[in-house]
This record gives C-alpha cells, sequence and structure tokens, in this order.
C-alpha cells in the first residue's frame, strides 16, 4: 500500500470513528428526551381524564342544581309574598 493510501485510511477510520462517538451521544440524548416525553404524555394523559371527569360530574349535577335554584326561588318569593300580605 501507498503511504497516501495509509494516510487516507487513518483520516478516514478517524473520522469514522468520530461520527460514531457523536451519534451514540446523540442517540443517548435522544432516548432521554423521549422517555421524558412520554413520561409527560403520560402524565397529561391522566390529568385529562381527571378533568373529563369533574366535568362529566359537574354536567351531572348542573342541571339538578339549576331546577333547584329555580325551585328555591319560586319559594323565596312566595315566601315574601306572604309576608308582605301580612303586615
Amino acid at each position: 500500500m501507498d503511504t497516501a493510501a495509509q494516510v487516507l485510511l487513518i483520516i478516514v477510520s478517524a473520522t469514522l470513528a468520530v461520527f460514531l462517538v457523536t451519534l451514540s451521544i446523540a442517540l443517548y440524548y435522544l432516548i432521554s428526551f423521549l422517555r421524558d416525553v412520554k413520561r409527560i404524555s403520560g402524565r397529561a394523559d391522566s390529568v385529562a381524564s381527571a378533568v373529563e371527569s369533574a366535568a362529566h360530574a359537574f354536567e351531572r349535577t348542573a342541571s339538578p342544581l339549576a331546577i333547584l335554584k329555580l325551585v328555591g326561588g319560586i319559594i323565596n318569593k312566595v315566601h315574601s309574598g306572604k309576608s308582605k300580605r301580612k303586615e
């Protein structure tokens, strides 16, 4: 082998080794980042489920609450009307 070919082989091998190490480090950080994203998305999913369940519970109680408030208002008006008549 020629001296030039040996030098070129050493340069290419060193460059490939540097790229391999860089790729390994980048892959490690990418996997770490993706694990964090997975963990955060799991938490967000559980929070969304909790909010959805609370909204559903509020939806179930909102209608009876409105009816109860209406009936309470009617009762208050009837009571206030009776007390005005007595005076």
